[in-house]
Protein backbone atom coordinates (compact mmCIF):
# COMPACT_ATOMS: atom_id res chain seq x y z
CA UNK A 1 0.00 0.00 0.00
CA UNK A 2 1.45 3.78 -1.25
CA UNK A 3 1.13 6.29 1.92
CA UNK A 4 1.58 9.67 1.29
CA UNK A 5 1.54 12.17 4.38
CA UNK A 6 1.24 15.91 4.41
CA UNK A 7 0.13 19.19 6.22
CA UNK A 8 -3.61 19.95 5.51
CA UNK A 9 -2.93 22.70 2.59
CA UNK A 10 -6.19 24.95 1.10
CA UNK A 11 -6.58 24.41 -2.84
CA UNK A 12 -3.04 23.72 -2.72
CA UNK A 13 -0.38 23.42 -5.81
CA UNK A 14 -0.11 20.73 -8.54
CA UNK A 15 2.39 18.72 -6.85
CA UNK A 16 0.72 18.32 -3.61
CA UNK A 17 -2.14 16.67 -5.99
CA UNK A 18 0.06 14.38 -7.64
CA UNK A 19 1.08 13.05 -4.20
CA UNK A 20 -2.45 13.06 -3.47
CA UNK A 21 -2.79 10.81 -6.52
CA UNK A 22 -0.38 8.93 -6.17
CA UNK A 23 -0.72 7.24 -3.09
CA UNK A 24 -3.67 4.81 -2.42
CA UNK A 25 -3.65 6.09 1.39
CA UNK A 26 -3.43 9.99 2.38
CA UNK A 27 -3.18 11.46 5.59
CA UNK A 28 -3.82 15.10 6.62
CA UNK A 29 -0.81 15.57 8.95
CA UNK A 30 -2.97 18.04 11.56
CA UNK A 31 -1.80 17.26 14.63
CA UNK A 32 1.25 19.01 14.07
CA UNK A 33 2.28 22.88 14.64
CA UNK A 34 0.33 25.40 12.62
CA UNK A 35 2.64 26.98 10.54
CA UNK A 36 2.02 30.75 9.93
CA UNK A 37 2.87 32.42 6.85
CA UNK A 38 2.79 29.05 5.36
CA UNK A 39 -0.13 27.25 3.06
CA UNK A 40 -1.90 25.80 4.84
CA UNK A 41 -4.50 28.61 4.98
CA UNK A 42 -3.22 30.23 2.30
CA UNK A 43 -2.65 30.30 -2.11
CA UNK A 44 -1.74 32.06 -5.22
CA UNK A 45 -4.03 32.66 -7.94
CA UNK A 46 -3.97 34.67 -10.74
CA UNK A 47 -5.46 38.54 -10.87
CA UNK A 48 -4.27 40.75 -13.59
CA UNK A 49 -1.70 38.06 -14.71
CA UNK A 50 0.17 38.09 -11.58
CA UNK A 51 0.10 35.80 -8.97
CA UNK A 52 -2.09 37.27 -5.96
CA UNK A 53 -1.63 35.42 -2.04
CA UNK A 54 -4.99 34.68 -1.01
CA UNK A 55 -6.02 33.83 2.73
CA UNK A 56 -8.87 31.94 4.37
CA UNK A 57 -8.25 33.96 8.14
CA UNK A 58 -7.89 32.03 11.50
CA UNK A 59 -8.49 32.87 14.93
CA UNK A 60 -5.44 34.02 16.67
CA UNK A 61 -2.78 32.57 14.02
CA UNK A 62 0.43 30.45 16.24
CA UNK A 63 2.39 28.65 15.97
CA UNK A 64 2.15 27.00 19.30
CA UNK A 65 -1.07 25.80 18.20
CA UNK A 66 -1.58 22.53 16.80
CA UNK A 67 -3.68 22.53 13.26
CA UNK A 68 -6.36 20.73 14.56
CA UNK A 69 -6.73 23.12 16.99
CA UNK A 70 -6.84 26.50 14.52
CA UNK A 71 -9.91 27.69 13.96
CA UNK A 72 -11.39 29.53 11.07
CA UNK A 73 -12.37 33.41 11.37
CA UNK A 74 -13.78 33.29 7.77
CA UNK A 75 -17.59 35.11 8.29
CA UNK A 76 -19.72 35.36 5.80
CA UNK A 77 -18.48 39.23 4.47
CA UNK A 78 -15.27 36.99 4.21
CA UNK A 79 -16.47 34.27 2.30
CA UNK A 80 -18.57 36.70 0.15
CA UNK A 81 -15.48 38.75 -0.78
CA UNK A 82 -13.18 35.52 -1.69
CA UNK A 83 -15.48 34.25 -4.29
CA UNK A 84 -16.24 38.01 -5.46
CA UNK A 85 -12.37 37.84 -5.82
CA UNK A 86 -12.71 34.62 -7.86
CA UNK A 87 -15.18 35.01 -10.04
CA UNK A 88 -13.58 38.80 -11.13
CA UNK A 89 -10.40 36.89 -11.86
CA UNK A 90 -11.40 33.65 -13.51
CA UNK A 91 -15.09 34.38 -14.77
CA UNK A 92 -13.41 34.63 -18.56
CA UNK A 93 -11.45 31.11 -17.80
CA UNK A 94 -12.83 28.25 -20.15
CA UNK A 95 -13.82 25.86 -17.02
CA UNK A 96 -15.58 28.62 -14.69
CA UNK A 97 -18.99 27.17 -15.11
CA UNK A 98 -18.23 23.97 -14.22
CA UNK A 99 -15.86 25.04 -11.00
CA UNK A 100 -17.55 27.79 -9.82
CA UNK A 101 -20.50 25.68 -7.98
CA UNK A 102 -18.23 23.28 -6.47
CA UNK A 103 -15.69 26.05 -5.42
CA UNK A 104 -18.96 27.81 -3.76
CA UNK A 105 -20.07 24.72 -1.77
CA UNK A 106 -16.89 24.16 -0.41
CA UNK A 107 -16.63 28.35 0.55
CA UNK A 108 -19.95 28.12 1.88
CA UNK A 109 -19.39 24.78 4.14
CA UNK A 110 -20.55 26.09 7.70
CA UNK A 111 -17.61 24.81 9.64
CA UNK A 112 -15.01 26.76 11.89
CA UNK A 113 -12.38 23.73 12.04
CA UNK A 114 -9.81 24.50 9.65
CA UNK A 115 -8.93 20.74 9.23
CA UNK A 116 -12.39 20.11 8.56
CA UNK A 117 -12.77 22.11 5.83
CA UNK A 118 -9.57 21.81 4.07
CA UNK A 119 -10.27 18.18 3.31
CA UNK A 120 -13.90 18.90 2.34
CA UNK A 121 -12.12 20.80 -0.26
CA UNK A 122 -10.13 17.83 -1.35
CA UNK A 123 -12.28 15.66 -1.30
CA UNK A 124 -14.68 18.27 -3.62
CA UNK A 125 -11.87 18.67 -5.93
CA UNK A 126 -11.12 14.60 -5.68
CA UNK A 127 -14.82 14.20 -7.10
CA UNK A 128 -14.37 16.39 -9.72
CA UNK A 129 -11.47 14.83 -10.91
CA UNK A 130 -12.58 11.06 -10.16
CA UNK A 131 -9.36 10.63 -7.61
CA UNK A 132 -10.20 7.67 -5.79
CA UNK A 133 -7.33 8.08 -2.78
CA UNK A 134 -8.57 7.49 0.88
CA UNK A 135 -8.19 10.60 2.46
CA UNK A 136 -7.16 10.17 6.82
CA UNK A 137 -6.87 12.55 9.57
CA UNK A 138 -3.50 11.62 11.26
CA UNK A 139 -4.97 12.80 14.88
CA UNK A 140 -7.40 10.19 14.37
CA UNK A 141 -4.61 7.49 14.11
CA UNK A 142 -3.89 5.67 17.13
CA UNK A 143 0.10 6.34 17.83
CA UNK A 144 2.94 7.13 20.51
CA UNK A 145 2.21 11.15 20.36
CA UNK A 146 5.74 11.57 21.89
CA UNK A 147 7.43 10.34 18.57
CA UNK A 148 8.70 13.39 16.35
CA UNK A 149 9.52 13.95 12.65
CA UNK A 150 10.72 10.76 10.90
CA UNK A 151 9.94 8.47 13.43
CA UNK A 152 6.25 9.93 13.64
CA UNK A 153 5.77 9.23 9.67
CA UNK A 154 7.54 5.43 10.19
CA UNK A 155 4.83 4.91 13.17
CA UNK A 156 1.81 5.98 11.06
CA UNK A 157 3.06 4.16 7.85
CA UNK A 158 3.50 1.07 10.14
CA UNK A 159 -0.24 1.73 11.47
CA UNK A 160 -1.95 1.72 8.39
CA UNK A 161 0.98 -1.24 7.21
CA UNK A 162 2.53 0.48 4.46
CA UNK A 163 5.02 -0.91 2.05
CA UNK A 164 5.63 2.37 -0.14
CA UNK A 165 6.06 5.83 1.71
CA UNK A 166 6.08 8.82 -0.99
CA UNK A 167 6.86 12.11 -0.39
CA UNK A 168 7.31 15.69 -1.35
CA UNK A 169 11.18 16.38 -2.95
CA UNK A 170 11.67 18.82 -0.47
CA UNK A 171 11.51 16.44 2.13
CA UNK A 172 15.02 14.29 1.14
CA UNK A 173 16.99 16.01 3.91
CA UNK A 174 14.65 14.59 6.59
CA UNK A 175 14.17 11.23 5.39
CA UNK A 176 16.48 8.25 4.86
CA UNK A 177 15.27 5.47 3.22
CA UNK A 178 17.32 3.01 5.65
CA UNK A 179 15.57 3.41 8.29
CA UNK A 180 12.56 2.36 6.16
CA UNK A 181 13.85 0.10 4.43
CA UNK A 182 14.83 -1.37 8.49
CA UNK A 183 10.67 -1.06 8.30
CA UNK A 184 10.38 -3.39 5.22
CA UNK A 185 9.17 -0.03 3.58
CA UNK A 186 10.38 1.27 0.20
CA UNK A 187 10.59 5.43 0.35
CA UNK A 188 10.35 7.65 -2.51
CA UNK A 189 10.26 11.17 -3.28
CA UNK A 190 8.18 13.09 -6.09
CA UNK A 191 9.55 15.27 -8.42
CA UNK A 192 7.08 17.52 -9.96
CA UNK A 193 8.00 18.29 -14.01
CA UNK A 194 6.95 21.70 -13.67
CA UNK A 195 8.07 22.17 -17.27
CA UNK A 196 5.30 20.04 -18.10
CA UNK A 197 2.19 21.71 -16.28
CA UNK A 198 1.95 24.85 -18.65
CA UNK A 199 -1.57 26.18 -19.86
CA UNK A 200 -3.10 29.28 -21.67
CA UNK A 201 -3.91 32.05 -18.79
CA UNK A 202 -5.79 34.38 -20.91
CA UNK A 203 -3.31 35.74 -23.02
CA UNK A 204 -0.85 36.54 -20.12
CA UNK A 205 2.77 35.12 -19.88
CA UNK A 206 2.35 31.93 -17.86
CA UNK A 207 2.87 32.31 -13.92
CA UNK A 208 3.42 28.85 -12.60
CA UNK A 209 3.02 26.62 -9.31
CA UNK A 210 -0.24 28.84 -8.25
CA UNK A 211 -3.26 27.21 -6.88
CA UNK A 212 -5.20 23.78 -8.09
CA UNK A 213 -7.30 26.64 -8.84
CA UNK A 214 -5.66 28.52 -11.57
CA UNK A 215 -5.09 24.78 -12.96
CA UNK A 216 -8.97 24.15 -12.45
CA UNK A 217 -9.96 27.18 -14.37
CA UNK A 218 -8.43 27.27 -17.02
CA UNK A 219 -7.98 22.86 -17.87
CA UNK A 220 -10.81 19.98 -18.68
CA UNK A 221 -10.86 17.13 -16.07
CA UNK A 222 -8.84 15.25 -18.94
CA UNK A 223 -5.72 17.57 -19.10
CA UNK A 224 -5.66 17.50 -15.62
CA UNK A 225 -5.16 14.14 -15.24
CA UNK A 226 -2.21 14.45 -17.88
CA UNK A 227 -0.90 16.84 -15.18
CA UNK A 228 -1.20 14.84 -12.30
CA UNK A 229 0.94 12.30 -14.28
CA UNK A 230 3.63 14.74 -14.90
CA UNK A 231 6.64 13.58 -12.29
CA UNK A 232 9.28 11.40 -11.51
CA UNK A 233 9.80 8.79 -8.59
CA UNK A 234 13.28 8.64 -6.77
CA UNK A 235 14.68 7.02 -4.34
Amino acid sequence: MKLAIMQPYLFPYIGYWQLLNAADKFVALDDVAFIKRGHINRNRILINGSAYLFTAPVQSASQNRLIMDTKLRFDEKERAKFLLRIENSYKRAGQFGAVMPFLEKIIWRQTEDLTELILFSLQEVMAYLGIKTELLRSSEIDKDPSLKAQDRILEICRRLDADTYINPSGGRALYQSEAFARQGMKLFFLDTRFDKVKYRQFQEEFVENLSILDILMFNEVEQIKRFLEEYDLNG
